[in-house]
């Protein structure tokens, strides 16, 4: 799912496409938290599902943003913010699997990688320069998660159980 470079460079420019990747995001991030409701007995289905929205859309904004700068101050990448809302967007895809239960993790790994070529090609900059703009801008985004989830007392993360 969506590590075709030639999609992620026609995303990249054809600024049409930010919408469908912003709904990506909601449709993706709405099932994972699906998949987190059935697994985890004590959580309601629309809890689940609106926070992972929450945290989805606000992760996208947040990575894409930290990503872009990044990128390009750090790497010398060259890109728009848009152009990154773009391709971090349509990598949330693999998200999606998550509707199952226990396959959120696997699922949010494939983002990453996912993620990687989206920079990659987003960017214009080469693989380890990727890899350490996903981690850089990811590692960002999940230390504003934490807070967020201790100062709003809410679980803004889906959470994936492991069975036994």
């Amino acid at each position: 799912m969506l590590l075709d470079v030639d999609f992620y460079n026609a995303a990249e420019v054809d600024t049409r496409l930010t919408g469908q990747a912003g709904l990506i995001v909601v449709i993706a991030s709405g099932l994972a938290g699906v998949g987190s409701a059935i697994a985890l007995e004590d959580v309601s289905v629309l809890a689940a599902v609106l926070g992972g929205i929450v945290a989805g859309v606000v992760g996208w904004l947040l990575w894409s943003l930290a990503s872009w700068l990044i990128g390009t101050r750090v790497f010398g990448g060259e890109a728009t913010y848009s152009a990154m809302l773009r391709v971090i967007g349509f990598a949330y895809t693999p998200l999606a699997i998550g509707v199952i239960p226990w396959l959120g993790f696997p699922g949010a790994a494939w983002m990453l990688v996912a993620a990687v070529v989206a920079f990659r090609e987003g960017l214009d900059i080469s693989t380890p320069k990727a890899i350490g703009t996903m981690a850089v801008g990811w590692s960002l985004w999940l230390g504003v998660t934490v807070v967020l989830n201790l100062v709003l007392d809410f679980n803004l993360n889906a959470r994936w159980p492991f069975p036994g």
